[in-house]
């Protein structure tokens, strides 16, 4: 067996996998990206993981490399299982392990194919999620499915929290069925291709505010874009960003502050206001807006 994964919710399925005793003959991960403010160069924390339990470790740049195809081959995989391993599995790649490759994906496939299932759910004010253990093809998140299991997202849960529930979830579901799905004993189920959506990669701009749109759309966006990128706003030249919002009750026009004291910050928006929780300055840590009003001062202002 090879595994396949790059980021910490590939690593859930990766620790399941070893302390279930079905540990990989190798870990395929994305070369060492720099990282932090320093832009150091960093291991993933799959090939920080394989390292410590002594696994071979290969970081392709792609997997169309003959030569790299020819490594594959040569250990003579009978699964590959890969969780959000970020490069494109090409067709030969796909045949090489006696039993294909199987993935896991955060979402209920059809639903949210693509890089960001886990942001797009929340942004859409879906009620649940979960995870798919799907046999992949050359296409995008669209081969049949073994399995799924799934959560109900909390109305206030941010993405960072969801998606640390659903890599946990998917280790113990693919430890779970594993064994069935190489036996035969689970059958993948074709996807109904006429309910499929596409969850895109997120980009940074994703995360500016607008203050045209409605308050329930714009505390979605605040709890998808947590940790990453962090929705934020332009008050003049300084970038905040929010990290917890709530929707509430308001009419004045869109971007007007209509409190910014102790007692919280409250905007306009599109239709009702964002009521602003916390929040912070370039360079500063996280702050309540209660502490936030002190150090900033929004009150009478527009936002744009």
């Amino acid at each position: 067996m090879i595994f396949a994964g790059t980021p910490d919710f590939a690593l859930a399925s990766f620790e399941a996998l070893v302390e279930s005793g079905r540990t990989p003959v190798a870990a395929l991960t994305q070369p060492d990206r720099p990282a932090g403010r320093g832009k150091k160069l960093t291991a993933s924390p799959v090939k920080q993981y394989a390292e410590q339990q002594g696994i071979e470790v290969m970081q392709p740049v792609t997997l169309r490399d003959a030569d790299v195809v020819s490594e594959l081959e040569a250990l003579r995989p009978d699964l590959l299982i890969v969780a959000a391993y970020g490069l494109i599995l090409p067709q030969n790649v796909l045949e090489i392990p006696t039993h294909g490759c199987l993935n896991v994906h955060a979402s209920v496939l059809p639903r949210w194919r693509g890089a960001a299932p886990i942001q797009a759910a929340i942004l859409a004010g879906d009620a649940t999620t979960g995870i798919s253990l799907m046999a992949m093809t050359a296409g995008l998140d669209c081969g049949p499915v073994f399995h799924t299991a799934e959560v109900t997202i909390g109305d206030d849960e941010a993405a960072g929290d969801l998606h640390d529930r659903l890599a946990s979830l998917g280790g113990a579901t693919l430890v779970e069925h594993l064994d069935d799905i190489v036996a035969g004993k689970l059958v993948a189920v074709e996807q109904d291709e006429s309910l499929a959506t596409y969850a895109p990669k997120i980009q940074k701009q994703d995360a500016a505010i607008d203050w045209t749109l409605p308050a329930p759309e714009l505390a979605r966006r605040v709890r998808a874009y947590n940790p990453f990128p962090g929705a934020f706003f332009y008050a003049g030249e300084t970038r905040i960003k929010v990290w917890r919002a709530t929707a509430v009750n308001n009419d004045a026009e869109p971007g007007a502050v209509m409190q910014s004291d102790r007692d919280g910050i409250v905007v306009a928006c599109g239709a009702g206001a964002l009521r602003l929780d916390e929040l912070q300055l370039p360079g500063k840590r996280r702050a309540p807006a209660r502490e936030f009003a002190g150090q900033f001062e929004l009150a009478g202002t527009r936002l744009v």
